[in-house]
């Protein structure tokens, strides 16, 4: 099948690794020319040398270190993005999640700082996105949220809190922009294998006293397909969701979790 996003221009944000990364790739394997970012200078050269390795064009990439709880630098992101490219057609929204544990082990400075990052730098980054994707003839945003916007995750009151979020958002949007003909999705990622997943696995499994290897399985264990889940599996979802293929899907919320969410 031809997505039909040869050209076309995607920003994805937190793309030095991990499920943004692999969005990335999956992407340029379309067609499409992309923007990657990052906080950290050395991953997004060691991502853009990746990409190169494989023969990617240079010229279809653009890099830029951005922090996305910083309205300044999103409105610098998207501006380069523009005076690179010319135009934006898909806007990607994927950012770290914030630490785990129980509602009495994090201060009001914690919150914070994570409300900025995962909801805040969404709403700065689509607002300043609007103008330009409403000039694409097939404009598409996708928030990336999590299995435990449906699904609340032990351990996890902050990320639980904010993902929930992310889908009133999305779903929010997706009525108000789809008369202009934006479509606005999401994708609820289960555990995958990044680094974040194995983070977030390594603290549990310390909290639980077992190796990591065991806290692998069991979570393999409660996942039908009885297995986690490969970033590149993700990245086909998120490209097929934001590609012109999908012209009359909007406002969805997508599971990509080998089927871990219990409900209907």
């Amino acid at each position: 099948m031809d997505l039909k996003l040869k050209n076309k221009v995607a920003l994805i944000t937190g793309s030095s690794k991990g499920l943004g990364f692999a969005t990335a790739e999956e992407l340029l394997n379309e067609g499409a020319r992309v923007v990657i970012c990052s906080r950290n200078q050395d991953h997004l050269s060691d991502a853009l040398s990746n990409f190169v390795s494989k023969g990617f064009d240079n010229n279809a990439i653009l890099s830029c270190v951005t922090d996305v709880s910083d309205p300044s630098q999103i409105k610098s992101l998207i501006q380069k993005t523009i005076d690179h490219f010319g135009q934006l057609d898909i806007l990607i929204t994927n950012a770290g999640g914030p630490p785990p544990g129980p509602f009495d082990s994090h201060n009001l400075d914690i919150w914070k700082k994570a409300i900025n990052q995962t909801l805040l730098g969404t709403v700065e980054l689509i607002q300043q996105a609007l103008p330009h994707l409403s000039k694409s003839h097939s404009p598409a945003i996708l928030t990336i949220s999590s299995i435990s916007a449906k699904q609340p995750l032990p351990n996890m009151i902050i990320g639980n809190t904010l993902r929930s979020a992310l889908i009133g958002l999305t779903k929010t949007l997706s009525n108000e922009l789809g008369p202009q003909g934006i479509r606005v999705n999401s994708i609820l990622p289960g555990w995958t294998k990044t680094e974040r997943s194995q983070e977030l696995l390594a603290h549990t499994a310390e909290e639980n006293e077992r190796s990591l290897e065991s806290e692998y399985a069991d979570k393999e264990s409660k996942i039908p397909l009885r297995r986690i889940g490969q970033p590149s599996e993700f990245a086909k979802v998120a490209t097929f969701l934001v590609s012109p293929a999908t012209s009359y899907v909007t406002g969805t919320m997508i599971l990509v979790d080998g089927g871990l969410y219990a409900g209907f």
